[in-house]
This record gives C-alpha cells, sequence and structure tokens, in this order.
C-alpha cells in the first residue's frame, strides 16, 4: 500500500537516509514501496537525546534510519532501555518498555518508535509534576 506524505513549504524528511526539502509549495509524494521514512518533526540530532527516553529514542531511530548499522545503535538501545526500565515501577510503562524490546528485536523500528514517543510523553509528564 502506497504512503502518501503531505509536505508543508520547506518541510525536510528522511528517505532511506537521503535528507530531502520541499521546495516552496505545499506538495504531496507518494511513496509505492516500503521506505525509512521520518519527517523532520520525528528526527532527534545526537545532542537531544538529553533525558533517558529521548536516549531510547536516539538508537531506535538509527536502527531504523540505516538498518544495515543496527547492530551499533541496538547496543546503545539496550543500555538506555535496561537503565529506564530499572528506574520505573508504573507497571504500565514496564509494560510499554517490554513491548517496545520486543518490536526492536523483530526489526519493527518505526512501531518501536512510536512506542517511544509515549516514554518520553511519559517522562514530560513526571517532570512537570
Amino acid at each position: 500500500m502506497p504512503l502518501k506524505l503531505s509536505l508543508k513549504p520547506g518541510e525536510k524528511l528522511v528517505i532511506n537516509g537521503a535528507v530531502v526539502e520541499n521546495g516552496e509549495r505545499r506538495t504531496t509524494l507518494v511513496l509505492q514501496n516500503k521506505a525509512s521514512v521520518l519527517r523532520e518533526k520525528d528526527i532527534m540530532q545526537q545532542a537531544e537525546a538529553d533525558t533517558p527516553a529521548k536516549r531510547i529514542y536516539f538508537p531506535v531511530m538509527m536502527m531504523y534510519l540505516d538498518q544495515g548499522k543496527a547492530g551499533e545503535a541496538y547496543n546503545e538501545f539496550v543500555l538506555r532501555m535496561t537503565e529506564f526500565m530499572g528506574a520505573i515501577e508504573n507497571p504500565e510503562v514496564l509494560t510499554e518498555c517490554v513491548e517496545l524490546s520486543r518490536d526492536v528485536m523483530g526489526s519493527e523500528y518505526y512501531k518501536a518508535l512510536l512506542r517511544c514517543r509515549k516514554l518520553i510523553a511519559y517522562e514530560e509528564k513526571l517532570l512537570k509534576a
């Protein structure tokens, strides 16, 4: 099934490791086959990985964008996930961590990124309390 993306003027995205920038007008892009795609808002620079949940997101994102080098990022993911789970007591969040780990083990990196966003939201809620 094709993936249809509507891009704002100047919006950037990564497709299979290539950075693509939209021109001056809104446009629609249709991908006819499977590709690793991340919109600009979902791309995190290493310096932005400044909280425990974001330190999980970053290596998962790297595995998603460059599956050929997933082994390097996997070790970082395991370390960060172990640290995170050791500090969390909420059973729902721990269950989410287990499911996220299963997604990574099954090379379902995009699903894992969606779960990481839940962890980041949980973490932000804790920090505001």
